[in-house]
């Protein structure tokens, strides 16, 4: 076996040499003894079958293990040539040649290694900004509207008609070509118009209803309607409004604010108000560090850190984009690309210069952190899916079984630890 080693820069290095067939061969031999002690045959006892045998049942097999077994010391020779540590070798090595001859294989493999660089001088790029404070006006807004959601209903004193926001009580009846249909009658029902409870188009028509009035809607079950009967029809429901409610909020007591705030003993006005001014503010720093901080501080460390890219990193990052962009193409755009190599390479060339700069982020993000003591555990990203999941009404079992089979749950990891790391140095968590 022959060996040259050549750095491109920091981050990559080219692995050139020849592998010798007869090292394969040997590589193949001791497997197939191996193999030999393990594989079940057909009239030979277990771990009496010839190696002969085993070479002639499995020889392709054991061709491609053996052959991948010469690569792995061909890399490691690689690295220890060039005084390289295993660990500092990241991704899968890039093939550039891998030619059989009659004797040898001639190889090159570029192997990319994990950058390194001297982390300081960041907090200098940090931007500066005024923590945003919620005011007077907006915490009397959002204690107004807790207000009203936790107000009973209550039917109206004077008539009007219904508008959106308001809970009827109604009587209704569905056809379908003059038939009634089994599920679509229902008498002195509560439906809150705009809550979206019954299917498109149906509380629409409700809105400007009067007391005891009797209309005929018209809609369209959606295609993908549950039941199947009823699905893509068309039909009339003939409706009676008997009662409109409204919500009408109490005042605020030191009593109902401790009910608001599940029963806190000691509980104010004030220390509702407090407490609402507190989550709005973080409401708004959030909305300030994902918008305006969170982007300059990226760009501003991407500019400040210069350091060579391991290429295979860069080069799935580029695949990352490039399927992104294809997923919003239609198909006439995906066969144009399909037909067209050069096409495709311009694209490649397109989404570099972003790919780069992600991938650069990724690096200091994860340098940075260690060096601030920033961690994310695996049951604080669980923990982050389920909520997730909660608050938007889906399964969190379900979201987290997504995010493991496409294997999403690293970067969600890492854009919790940029997120922790950011925040320390913005100094938002004090």
């Amino acid at each position: 076996m022959s060996i040259t080693v050549k750095k491109v820069d920091d981050a990559n290095a080219i692995v050139s040499g020849k592998i010798d067939n007869e090292a394969i061969e040997k590589n193949v031999d001791k497997l197939a003894k191996e193999a030999a002690k393990q594989v079940k045959v057909d009239g030979f006892r277990p771990g009496k079958v010839p190696v002969s045998v085993v070479k002639s049942l499995h020889g392709d097999k054991l061709q491609q293990d053996a052959e991948g077994e010469a690569l792995r010391e061909f890399i490691d020779a690689g690295l220890k040539e060039a005084k390289i540590a295993a660990a500092d070798m990241i991704g899968q090595p890039s093939f550039k040649k891998y030619e059989k001859g009659d004797k040898e294989i001639d190889v090159e493999i570029e192997i990319s290694l994990r950058p390194k660089f001297e982390a300081e001088g960041y907090k200098e790029v940090m931007p500066k900004f005024e923590k945003p404070e919620a005011d007077e006006k907006a915490i009397d807004e959002k204690i107004e509207e807790i207000l009203t959601q936790q107000a009973p209903w209550v039917k109206i004193k004077r008539k009007r008609m219904v508008k959106e926001g308001d809970m009827t009580v109604i009587d209704f009846e569905g056809f379908i070509d003059g038939e009634a249909f089994e599920g679509g009658k229902a008498e002195k029902f509560n439906l809150k118009i705009g809550s979206g409870q019954f299917i498109p188009g149906f509380e629409d028509q409700i809105v400007g209803m009067k007391y005891e009035e009797e209309r005929t809607i018209k809609v369209n079950f959606p295609e993908n309607y549950q039941s199947a009967d009823l699905a893509g029809k068309e039909a009339e429901f003939k409706v009676t409004l008997h009662e409109i409610q409204e919500q009408v909020p109490e005042d605020l007591t030191d009593e109902l604010a401790q009910k608001i705030l599940g029963g806190e003993e000691g509980a104010t006005v004030e220390t509702l108000k407090e407490r609402i001014k507190s989550q709005l503010d973080r409401e708004e720093i959030s909305k300030l560090y994902h918008t305006e901080l969170k982007p300059k501080i990226v760009e501003a460390l991407v500019e400040k850190f210069n350091f060579a890219l391991p290429q295979n990193i860069v080069e799935q990052e580029i695949d990352a984009k490039i399927n992104q962009k294809a997923q919003e193409m239609s198909a006439e755009e995906l066969n144009e690309y399909k037909e067209n190599p050069e096409k495709i390479e311009a694209l490649r060339d397109e989404v570099r210069a972003d790919a780069e700069a992600s991938v650069k982020a990724t690096f200091i993000v994860d340098e940075l952190a260690k060096k601030e003591g920033i961690s994310v555990a695996d049951q604080e990203v669980s923990q982050a899916l389920y909520y997730e999941a909660i608050m938007s009404g889906q399964d969190p079992q379900a979201i987290i079984k997504y995010y493991e089979e496409r294997n999403l749950l690293p970067a969600i990891k890492m854009g919790m630890i940029e997120d922790k790391l950011f925040g320390k140095l913005l100094g938002l968590d004090d």
